[in-house]
């Protein structure tokens, strides 16, 4: 769900344009490249030597036929003789249609870019601050990150399109068959395996592992990483009718609220989002469901509540009929001071020139604030430090991956009416098959994409089993590691989750 911002007409460099019958065109397909480099670090203590290999591995059709060349690029410690010992972690953002840069840049890669941790600051123009990352994980695991094809530098080629790899099946079976094809070529089929994700990352998590689990070559994970998870989307969809969703967004609003000294003052962050957990199920979710047959007295009683959570007036509250989308939550909160809040990351403020819209103008101020950082970070990393020279721009967004996306999941063929997105049970089926798949779940106070009760929601239902899930919260957004506290609690967390 990361906020597409940009666009680059990647795939006219595959899709060729001729009078010619398409059946007859035939796309050459050139040999995947590879960059490997040498490299020696101190991380969470330990020194050790890895290379890094920027890598294209072409996916292939039924037919045996090169339909995709996926870009990924994997950190292996060198001198490692016991594979059984040493994890390989797969990485992946969201979108769809993002490229791995996010945690690659910011969290998990051992050369990473740094922006204003308080959120109080627009990352500007160049030059960013890029620097060691003493906490990248590469003391207890080798890392692969991972771009889906349409997004960084992975395309189709030769018969393949978009269609054979942008959809919920699609992608899950194109992701799954280069992590058979990668633990192959390495060597890796003994070593512990897990799987993070972010945002609709981890909607391919649960998706990528359940379909490791067929195909004649069953592929186990030993755990997976999902951060502001996304694997049932009724409780992250912010639209009119929803009930669901007005009751897991309340706490994030109330959260965000409180940051922004709105509401909740003279208490503690947990306590006062304890407070509107309570209220929001004991109080809000029965009021919603009797709608206009609601009486006056409770209205207005649940409005007065509803503003002590959110800092709104009591009169907007009873205006939206106790119901407040998160887009105009975005433009209300902060109206008397003229600013816009973030969606990813609620601590983010924007100016805008519209004070009166109902929702954000300018877009995003928590994605487009540190956008640009991110970008420049990569590239110059790629051509300065691992020597990546590729014939076509690193896509990190893609808006083209977005618009054709397809979110059916029954086989053509099979009767199929919409509904929310959901792999929540495909995670729960996982588990229960796999005694060893362990979840770490991260919620960020601060996100108004993907809410943290929204995962208390989806994890307390389901059929997951809920000993072998583990929620942690964290006072940041969407990308709670661009708050430095957060990063530092939450690499722990999952170093902590990895080596029990």
């Amino acid at each position: 769900m990361k906020t597409i911002l940009c666009a680059f007409t990647l795939l006219a460099l595959v899709h060729l344009s001729c009078a010619q019958k398409a059946d007859s065109i035939i796309k050459e397909i050139p040999a995947p490249k590879s960059f490997i480099t040498q490299h020696q670090g101190t991380f969470n203590g330990k020194a050790l030597r890895y290379k890094a290999v920027g890598k294209e591995t072409h996916l292939k059709n039924d037919q045996n036929e090169a339909i995709g060349a996926l870009w990924a690029v994997s950190y292996l410690q060198e001198g490692v003789t016991d594979y059984s010992k040493r994890p390989v972690t797969f990485i992946f953002n969201g979108g769809p249609g993002s490229a791995s840069v996010w945690l690659h840049m910011g969290f998990l890669g051992p050369r990473i870019v740094k922006i204003a941790s308080n959120a109080d600051t627009d990352d500007g123009g160049a030059p960013y601050p890029i620097v060691n990352n003493q906490q990248c994980l590469l003391d207890v695991t080798d890392l692969v990150f991972v771009d889906p094809i349409g997004t960084g530098f992975s395309v189709p080629v030769g018969k393949g399109t978009g269609k054979d790899f942008w959809g919920l099946n699609e992608d899950a079976n194109s992701v799954a068959q280069f992590i058979r094809l990668w633990i192959t070529e390495n060597k890796r089929w003994n070593s512990p395996k897990y799987i993070f994700g972010e945002s609709f990352g981890t909607t391919r998590a649960a998706a990528v592992t359940n379909a490791l689990e067929g195909s004649g070559q069953s592929v186990s994970m030993n755990g997976l990483v999902l951060i502001s998870q996304a694997v049932d989307y009724q409780g992250s969809t912010s639209i009119h009718d929803n009930i669901i969703s007005y009751l897991t967004y309340l706490p994030s609003m109330a959260a965000t609220a409180w940051y922004h000294k709105k509401a909740g003052q003279g208490k503690t962050l947990e306590a006062f989002v304890q407070e509107c957990r309570v209220f929001t199920t004991d109080e809000y979710a029965p009021a919603l469901l009797k709608g206009s047959m609601l009486t006056a007295d409770a209205q207005n009683q649940i409005a007065e509540k509803l503003s002590y959570f959110t800092g709104l007036s009591k009169d907007y509250v009873l205006k939206s009929d106790l119901r407040v989308l998160v887009p105009r939550f975005q433009k209300k909160l902060m109206e008397q001071e003229g600013l816009a809040i973030g969606r990813l990351d609620g601590r983010f403020k924007g100016d805008e020139a519209d004070d009166v819209a109902e929702s954000p103008t300018l877009g995003d101020a928590s994605d487009y604030q540190m956008d640009a950082a991110y970008t420049a970070a990569l590239n110059h990393y790629f051509a300065s430090e691992l020597n990546i020279e590729m014939d076509r721009p690193y896509v990190t967004s893609s808006e083209e991956v977005g618009a054709n996306w397809r979110w059916r999941d029954a086989p053509e063929g099979e009767y199929w009416e919409p509904i929310y997105v959901n792999v929540a049970r495909k995670l729960a089926e996982s588990m229960r098959r796999n005694k060893d798949l362990k979840v770490l779940v991260a919620c960020g106070y601060y996100d108004l994409i993907t809410p943290f009760f929204d995962a208390e929601y989806t994890f307390a239902r389901n059929g997951i089993p809920k000993e072998m899930v583990q929620l942690t919260y964290y006072e940041g957004g969407h990308m709670m590691y661009n708050h430095q506290p957060d990063f530092d609690l939450l690499v722990k967390e999952i170093r902590v989750f990895m080596q029990k």
